[in-house]
């Protein structure tokens, strides 16, 4: 039997998430036999929190699927004592990076992962508060469908489960650690507004993000397909493919990851920076390993806070926060990809030394690219007038505070790594269970 953990992070009240998380439980129960732990990791205000918690409680009770809600609070007691378990030195700096004081994509599904170990599941399946499953003749049409027939499984024998098949078969004997759909609907970044009030200025921003050594037709190729998505045909009948998947092609928004990946590297613990939790899939694109792409995809949309007078700049930083990240994350990512299969060991599993190599290795980089990072979006911004010239004004203010942030999240990222095979074995030690699962019905 699959003992999966079915995860939701969320920093706002989702009550109607929760209740389809429920239903894509049962199903996976009901059509695959599997043992289903949902983990809400929750943020959110007391009222918010309290909103979800009655969501939780009127859940029907489900044989097979246990659910875990857990409040900031019990966060912090769980990952307080799994730091201190782990033996490190410097156990606060561990929660810190666990669980910070504001916002942080990659620790929250650091979190997912530590939780998903502590409950002795196999896989961690990630979904969103702000994202819709499709519909076909009345039916929600789950994910986990296409994740449960590979996830784990060795590549010969995941083939029975995709439409298509495009595996090495020098790789059959691998196992799928990775099956991903991809979202339609809104772009996943919120800047489609920068889009329609000036295209130039859109591709000048956007291609701050693409590596600065590629050609600029290449450069200009990845603005044209970045944040899109799968674009706005909706699902009529299933098509998976198993083989190399392109990096393009999958989603932390839609993802199942066995957990021989998540087990050995971390995601980046960047507080207010967006896309920080992609690493773990380069990873395993560039080692080459086979993994599984469907076309079960979410339909992404937009919560009105990042809109909002006082919502607006906050987000827009952690965009801007992603852009300079990658100073620091494409040396990793470009090592990634000469090493290739050289970040496997001999049972088919991720290494972490190299990776931890590349990242120590990129903490020291050149800011001057940082530096023209941020006189390129001055510029934009003011082209751009209104609230974006507000903006430009926040980005400037803080200038040197974020060239030293995107330094900083280089180098605490690397010693996450370090730590992070103790903190997973200290979280199988701890275990979850009755810590959190809450009584549903």
């Amino acid at each position: 039997m699959q003992k999966v953990c079915l995860a939701l992070p969320t920093m706002r009240p989702c009550p109607g998430t929760i209740v389809d998380l429920a239903e894509e439980a049962a199903y996976a129960v009901a059509n695959f036999g599997a043992e289903v732990h949902i983990l809400v990791l929750d943020t959110t205000d007391a009222a918010g929190f309290a909103k979800n918690a009655d969501a939780v409680a009127s859940l029907a009770p489900t044989p097979g699927v246990f659910v875990h809600h857990l409040g900031e609070e019990q966060q912090r007691e769980f990952f307080r004592r799994v730091a201190e378990r782990s033996g490190a030195a410097d156990p606060e700096l561990l929660l810190d990076m666990m669980l910070p004081g504001a916002v942080a994509y990659g620790s929250c599904v650091n979190r997912i992962f530590l939780g998903a170990a502590a409950l002795g599941c196999t896989s961690a399946h990630l979904r969103n508060d702000d994202a819709d499953f499709q519909v076909l003749d009345g039916e929600k049409i789950f994910p986990i469908h296409h994740e449960l027939l590979s996830i784990g499984r060795p590549a010969g024998e995941a083939v029975a489960g995709v439409t298509r098949s495009e595996l090495d078969p020098a790789d059959a004997d691998k196992p799928v650690l990775l099956v991903s759909g991809s979202f339609m609907g809104e772009l996943n970044v919120d800047i489609g507004e920068i889009r329609e009030l000036d295209p130039e200025v859109y591709r000048d921003v956007v291609r701050l993000w693409t590596p600065p050594v590629w050609p600029d037709e290449d450069r200009d190729a990845m603005v044209d397909v970045s944040f899109k998505g799968t674009g706005t045909e909706p699902f009529t009948a299933d098509e998976s493919v198993l083989g190399v998947p392109d990096i393009w092609n999958v989603f932390m928004c839609n993802v199942a990851l066995d957990h021989r990946a998540y087990e050995v590297l971390p995601l980046l613990p960047s507080v207010k920076t967006l896309g920080c939790d992609y690493a773990l899939l380069h990873a395993l694109v560039h080692a080459r390993m086979p993994g599984v792409v469907h076309n079960r995809h979410i339909v992404n949309y937009y919560t009105p806070e990042r809109r909002t007078g006082a919502g607006f700049v906050p987000y827009q930083m952690g965009f801007v926060k992603l852009l300079l990240s990658m100073l620091y994350l494409y040396p990793v990512y470009g090592g990634m990809i000469d090493l290739g299969r050289g970040m496997l060991d001999e049972r088919h599993g991720l290494k972490v030394e190299p990776i931890l190599e590349l990242v120590r290795g990129s903490v020291d980089w050149d800011r001057a690219g940082n530096e023209h990072c941020l006189d390129v979006l001055d510029r934009s911004y003011r082209k751009l007038g209104g609230k974006y010239a507000e903006l430009a004004d926040a980005v400037a203010e803080r200038r040197p505070q974020l060239l030293d942030e995107a330094q900083e999240d280089a180098r605490r990222w690397a010693v996450l790594i370090e730590a992070w095979a103790p903190l997973v074995a200290a979280s199988r030690a701890e275990g979850l269970g009755a810590v959190s699962e809450v009584p549903a019905g």
